[in-house]
């Protein structure tokens, strides 16, 4: 069997078609279940989501390697077919995602959808310039030492105004006590040209180097996930989605 054409995204009403989607999206967390009578239970028909036992079967490197085929999908246009309805009812009675993903509040960054998710697969926060504070620290924690997500993903992304703001130094209510979050990172991104954020290379730069420092401070601050990470049950990973060409590019 060809583990790169696995999915988690599961849904149809017959057991062949169920397996020939199977093969052709995103799950490796399936690979074992592919040929297992479960799948053409009646009762089943029309599961689309990922059951615990599936995503237990995942490594944190698995989920990283669906995630990077899901955005190849993304980026070609040819993502798969979603039946969100049975999703949605998939999951009314638990929830079992494989992933956290701390992302950025821009519209044109949606997480699920450049990485070719669906319902029930990862937990989604998002916060301008995908920072860790306090609370997001705890549902990042709930979602993998509770949950039993395997990997936390953090992902800046190109022309990030955030990133533009904490730049600049802006000043605007709340928003400048979260810019001043980002600062450490404008101070610590090594760039030899304009260190401004009209300068499209610097700010991505500066994105870049903002998602290390999240990354670096999740496992700093949260004594629960370093320990999970320590004892190989989850990773923590960084990436950095391109506006321009729509690849999500993973720091591993």
């Amino acid at each position: 069997m060809n583990t790169n054409k696995d999915h988690w995204s599961l849904h149809s009403e017959r057991c062949d078609s169920r397996r020939a989607l199977l093969k052709s999206a995103m799950g490796i967390a399936t690979l074992s279940l592919v040929g297992s009578p479960l799948l053409c239970l009646p009762e089943l028909s029309d599961a689309a989501a990922l059951t615990k036992e599936m995503r237990d079967k995942l490594t944190p490197d698995q989920i990283v390697e669906t995630m990077r085929q899901g955005n190849e999908r993304f980026r070609a246009g040819k993502v798969s077919p979603h039946d969100y309805l049975a999703q949605k009812r998939a999951t009314i009675a638990g929830q079992y995602p494989a992933a956290a993903i701390l992302s950025c509040i821009d519209s044109r960054a949606p997480a699920e959808i450049i990485l070719d998710a669906g319902i029930g697969d990862t937990f989604s926060a998002r916060i301008a310039g995908n920072i860790a504070n306090d609370d997001l620290l705890g549902s990042l924690e709930f979602a993998c030492a509770v949950a039993g997500a395997k990997l936390v993903l953090v992902m800046g992304h190109t022309g990030c105004g955030a990133i533009k703001g904490a730049i600049d130094g802006a000043q605007l209510g709340h928003l400048t006590g979260l810019l001043n979050k980002i600062k450490p990172a404008v101070d610590a991104t090594h760039f030899e040209g304009a260190r401004t954020s009209k300068n499209a290379e610097f700010v991505d730069e500066v994105a870049k180097t903002n998602v290390r420092l999240t990354v670096e401070a999740i496992r700093e601050r949260s004594a629960v996930l370093a320990k999970l990470e320590k004892d190989g049950e989850i990773k923590i990973v960084g990436s950095m989605y391109h506006l321009a060409g729509g690849r999500v590019e993973f720091f591993t």
